[in-house]
């Protein structure tokens, strides 16, 4: 799992008056709103007596601990120590990491991580969005699933353009036409911070009789744009183009919680049938489509992705995957991937919190930093 990244923590509907408490990376955070609204994202311990932030109550813009009611303001400093009295002073290096928050898309994005603003990666954006919101013309619904499986084998399955036809046959080739099959050869879209790729793929008819009155297709079967990439570690984007006016925009928001354990927050948008009462069609048709690829993933072996390439055999169609691996690679060098190993073997007796951005200004800290992997398999 890796720090320095855009992560989704909750969607901003379920994040109210209470503080919420949320794991990602491993790691415990706490989320809660000021009075303004705005949200705040701080790591969950309390460096008093290891009181869990998020068990305790929002108040006076603070978060307070449930254990001896020391507050902590969204800059993760504490304001306010009951033992010492009204005028007691609390020293400064009472404080827990805080971390830089967003509200996007209806979720709560957290950047886990030390980067300054300027150098660290982006939300991956919906381009269906502008500075009011959806833009005309489309709809969009938001699902979340939380799945026993790697957030890393997720992403790698949202990058293969080879898995359709086998995982979800309703949307791939017509088994007769197997012999024929092949996937194309894939260029590649370098982006900053990821890779894209497009390619056509073979579709029989929409099962769903409005949706397929509302793509307009006549061919009884036909080929389908698909474009599919990531941005970062965890998110990806799907872009389903069955015809030129029908268009399906899938991104998906992944939280790592653990090894063996991913929450996907899957954002769709449409530019048809655009009546709130067809939001189930496709929230419907999203989870069929989603559940196939859990039910693969979730028996995949081994549970992580092999960190050297030549323990898996890629052919052509897995270039994207391969550059995705890549990437991984080149920001372990840079010391942003945790050391899960290290974190496990010692959570009885040592908390960790991932660094913040104000660890790069601020000296003396209680809690100590993650630990990181700087080279494959240490």
């Amino acid at each position: 799992m890796f720090m320095n990244f855009w992560y989704p923590m909750c969607t901003s509907a379920e994040l109210g008056k209470d503080p919420v408490a949320v794991t990602a990376l491993g790691l415990d955070f706490v989320l809660f709103r000021d009075s303004a609204g705005r949200a705040a994202c701080l790591s969950d311990t309390c460096v008093h007596r290891g009181g869990s932030l998020a068990a305790g109550r929002a108040t006076s813009d603070c978060i307070e601990c449930p254990y001896h009611g020391w507050r902590f303001d969204q800059a993760g400093q504490c304001v306010r120590i009951p033992s010492l009295g009204r005028d007691g002073r609390v020293p400064g290096r009472v404080r827990v990491d805080a971390y830089p928050t967003e509200e996007r898309y209806g979720l709560v994005f957290a950047f886990l991580g030390d980067l300054p603003g300027e150098e660290r990666p982006p939300i991956m954006r919906i381009e269906e969005y502008g500075d009011g919101g959806v833009r005309e013309g489309w709809r969009q619904t938001i699902q979340v699933f939380d799945f026993p499986i790697n957030y890393q084998r997720s992403v790698e399955n949202g990058l293969d353009f080879a898995h359709n036809e086998f995982v979800h046959p309703t949307h791939g080739f017509s088994y007769q036409n197997e012999d024929t099959y092949e996937v194309a050869p894939l260029e590649l879209i370098e982006t900053p911070w990821g890779i894209g790729a497009w390619n056509r793929m073979f579709a029989p008819p929409l099962a769903d009789k409005a949706m397929r009155e509302a793509s307009g297709r006549v061919e009884e079967n036909a080929f389908v744009s698909v474009g599919l990439g990531h941005v970062g570690a965890a998110s990806i984007w799907t872009w389903i183009h069955p015809t030129e006016q029908f268009w399906i925009h899938q991104y998906l928001f992944e939280k790592p919680v653990a090894r063996d354990r991913t929450i996907i927050y899957f954002v769709t948008l449409r530019n048809f049938l655009l009546a709130p009462e067809h939001d189930q069609r496709m929230i419907g048709r999203n989870e069929h489509v989603v559940f196939q690829d859990r039910d693969v993933l979730r028996k995949v072996r081994p549970l992580l992705s092999p960190e050297v390439p030549r323990q898996e055999y890629l052919v052509p169609a897995d270039k994207p995957v391969g550059r995705y691996r890549e990437l991984l690679r080149e920001w372990t060098a840079r010391g942003w991937r945790i050391d899960s190993d290290e974190i496990e073997a010692s959570r009885h007796r040592r908390i960790y919190a991932i660094p913040c951005p104000a660890r790069r200004s601020v000296k003396g800290w209680v809690l100590d930093p993650v630990p990181t992997a700087r080279e494959p398999g240490a």
